[in-house]
């Protein structure tokens, strides 16, 4: 149920950032230190996006859950990515997507870029 959960927030959080001109390169790269959700372009910055996504905040915020141990594995897992990159960029930059699922169902989006 969690991991579907995840998958729809994924799906959600592409689609935002479609909407706000990103490309998606990639989905769910899986690597020895962790996936990384999201992998975007825009403006040739490189984008790597962690989504978090929760039907409550009874065991804290989405935000919450993104530790400086998940952080770390984030970092390396990026830099197995930039190791294959075969493309140009000029920089690149974390982000997080926390959607927040009110109790009608409806998904709460927060982008924050820049996170880390």
């Amino acid at each position: 149920m969690r991991r579907q959960l995840g998958l729809w927030g994924e799906s959600i959080a592409a689609h935002f950032l479609q909407g706000k001109g990103y490309d998606i390169l990639e989905r769910n790269y899986y690597t020895r230190y962790g996936e990384l959700d999201i992998i975007c372009e825009k403006d040739r910055k490189l984008v790597f996006v962690e989504v978090k996504t929760r039907r409550s905040t009874q065991f804290g915020s989405p935000e919450e859950a993104v530790t400086r141990q998940k952080i770390n594995h984030l970092r390396k897992a990026a830099m197995v990515y930039l190791n294959n990159w075969k493309g140009p960029y000029r920089e690149i930059q974390f982000d997080v997507i926390t959607i927040l699922i009110d109790a009608g169902g409806q998904p709460g989006i927060n982008h924050i870029e820049q996170a880390f």
